[in-house]
């Protein structure tokens, strides 16, 4: 795999960099993982999934170049750490989840912590929120196998949405898209490695 992170890439935003330091990375980490819980890299979180590592997450969100008024769509809620970020920076959060445990555990953390502007919903993220688009930027923490043409609709004018593409493991990039009359605007930010996308009967897409 290439060495990651890109050379090129740096997290520079001030307001992605608070937002870091402002969530307790432990709170969504399994106790017995949690004296790593501030080392960059992922970790297993159950039900084969894991806690993006802290620099992906920021530069994911980085990418997504929100502001206060930003509506986010995001598609797999995991551990709630992304979700807890995005809150952070955003107006309004909708994240979708399909295994309702892990969604349930993240609730409760995000309830604790405070966060009011969640919406949370059980689902394919495959999908997305429908009802609720258009949103001004979507992030998807799995790897889809193909661009998901449900959450390119979704997506605002202008609107930007970044999300890791791959057949498997070794051969994923992480992508923006971003929407301008119409048309899509791709730009790679580099290889990464990412838990599938998967549908309600758990699944992989493929």
């Amino acid at each position: 795999m290439p060495k990651w992170p890109p050379h090129w890439i740096e997290v520079t935003d001030p307001d992605v960099l608070a937002a870091i330091e402002r969530v307790p990375r432990h709170r969504f980490v399994p106790k017995h993982l949690q004296q790593h819980a501030y080392d960059d890299r992922p970790l297993p979180i159950g039900q084969g999934q894991t806690i993006s590592q802290p620099f992906v997450v920021a530069l994911m969100t980085q990418a997504l170049d929100l502001s206060p008024e930003s509506k986010v769509l995001e598609i797999g809620t995991g551990s709630g750490y992304q979700t807890a970020i995005l809150a952070e920076l955003a107006d309004e959060v909708y994240t979708v989840e399909v295994r309702p445990e892990l969604q349930e555990r993240a609730k409760r953390i995000l309830d604790d912590l405070g966060y009011a502007n969640i919406h949370y919903r059980v689902g394919d993220g495959w999908m997305g929120w429908p009802e609720e688009a258009p949103f001004d930027a979507i992030i998807v923490t799995a790897a889809a196998p193909e661009w998901p043409q449900a959450l390119i609709k979704q997506l605002a004018e202008g609107g930007r949405m970044v999300i890791p593409v791959g057949e498997n493991d070794w051969n994923q990039t992480l992508w923006l898209l971003t929407k301008l009359d119409g048309n899509l605007i791709k730009e790679s930010l580099g290889p990464v490695r990412f838990v599938p996308l998967i549908t309600p009967d758990h699944s992989s897409i493929s």
